[in-house]
């Protein structure tokens, strides 16, 4: 088995196909991962809702509540958990709804186990650079904009709001890297870990979101600037 620096996180998967479940519970737990297994949307909010988990798998398709609800629910509970989607559907629609909604990636069956591993593995990294980008300065200024990157709560100007998760991961990023150009690439690989047109688009869509939050004006914007065929770049400003 390959070094798991990640090991004994744990995982909460829900899945009502059980012979999938079975075997990727087996497999999770042979590369050292404490797995809980829901097999239906309601037990899956029980053990979210009793019991503490580093990353959550959902299967879209369950019984009681559909995973586009329970991640809707964990979201507003704990912003930062990671939550990779598993579906039979492959329409774009339900990869975009399961992104707006908060997933960070997002599998379709059948896949290739080791895909799967390589994926929670990616997933848990990044949480960890989030979570430790965030304890060495938590809030971020610019401009008239305060960005609290803990509990995703901003302001702009008189303005209060709060990003999504996604929001505050791509936001983080390009502020980490100001002043440097970031390719959509970059993000969908070192934010979401995935690399379809789909998401290519949803990205595009994050950025134009990100403007409308926090600049002046939104169609000629002065800190998230867009690099023609580079990519984006966070300058800043005054």
């Amino acid at each position: 088995m390959e070094n798991n620096s990640f090991k004994g996180s744990k995982i909460l998967l829900a899945e009502d196909e059980e012979t999938l479940a079975v075997g990727l519970e087996y497999n999770l737990t042979d590369e050292g991962y404490i797995v809980d297994w829901a097999k239906d949307g309601k037990q899956a909010l029980h053990f979210f809702e009793t019991r503490n988990y580093d990353l959550l798998i959902l299967d879209i398709m369950l019984p009681y509540f559909d995973g586009f609800e329970i991640a809707k629910q964990v979201r507003t509970k704990s912003p930062q958990m990671p939550i990779l989607m598993l579906t039979a559907r492959t329409s774009s629609e339900d990869k975009v709804r399961g992104l707006e909604l908060g997933a960070d990636d997002y599998m379709t069956k059948p896949f290739h186990l080791e895909e799967l591993l390589l994926r929670i593995r990616g997933m848990l990294k990044r949480k960890h650079w989030y979570k430790t980008s965030v304890e060495l300065s938590p809030v971020y200024r610019f401009g008239k904009n305060a960005v609290n990157f803990e509990n995703f709560k901003c302001k702009s100007g008189s303005k209060e709001f709060e990003l999504t998760q996604r929001e505050a991961m791509v936001l983080k990023y390009l502020i980490e890297r100001k002043g440097k150009i970031v390719s959509r690439k970059e993000l969908l690989e070192n934010v979401w870990h995935i690399s379809t047109e789909v998401e290519t688009r949803t990205i595009d869509n994050f950025i134009s979101r990100l403007r409308k939050y926090f600049e002046p004006d939104p169609d000629n914007p002065v800190y998230i600037k867009g690099i023609r065929s580079a990519g984006y770049e966070f300058v800043e400003g005054k």
